[in-house]
């Protein structure tokens, strides 16, 4: 439905915000998406550990981040240990190893609650789309620029677009609480 390639776009945007946040949830086993959203200061410049340490996985339960320039070490270990990810960095002198400890059944819950918070969220947002666009629709009609014909038409399109993303929102959450509960 390429009718409303803008409002489509926003909305496949969400999504793809939404898939983001969540790969940055830990599930338990060793993922590189966690660490992006942390960045470490470079020159006086805010990185992503990406682009100053090679990350690698020699496990299923732990990373190993290499920094490309010794002197950044020090500085991964403190943006990791300031960060919300809970794991404590071990510094060998080379590189940060990072092990993840086995999920509680309650760390479980929380990233459950978690995942269904960023998804209620985002489907807050495919809503603002629509309120949006059909506002904007409303507007074209009262100006004559849209006949109210064509105004119950976008409107009912618009409507099963946003329909169609929150079910795709529900997909990508239900799939990540599987991932949570089933490790």
């Amino acid at each position: 439905m390429a009718k409303y390639p803008e409002i489509e776009n926003k909305m496949k945007k969400t999504c793809e915000a939404l898939t983001t946040t969540l790969a940055t949830i830990r599930a338990g086993r060793a993922n590189a998406a966690v660490l992006d959203q942390i960045t470490v200061e470079y020159y006086n410049t805010p990185t992503p550990i990406q682009q100053v340490a090679s990350v690698s996985t020699p496990d299923p339960r732990s990373l190993y981040i290499q920094p490309w320039d010794g002197s950044v070490l020090k500085g991964i270990e403190k943006a990791i240990l300031a960060s919300d990810l809970g794991i404590n960095p071990q510094n060998d002198g080379r590189g940060i190893r990072l092990v993840f400890p086995p999920l509680t059944e309650e760390r479980r819950r929380d990233l459950v609650k978690q995942t269904k918070k960023y998804g209620e969220e985002s489907k807050v947002a495919i809503r603002n789309i629509r309120r949006d666009a059909i506002e904007k629709f409303k507007k074209q009609q009262k100006s004559s620029e849209m006949t109210e014909d064509d105004y119950k038409i976008a409107e009912k399109d618009v409507q099963k677009l946003t329909d169609d993303y929150i079910k795709e929102i529900d997909k990508i959450t239900e799939r990540k609480e599987k991932e949570l509960t089933e490790i």
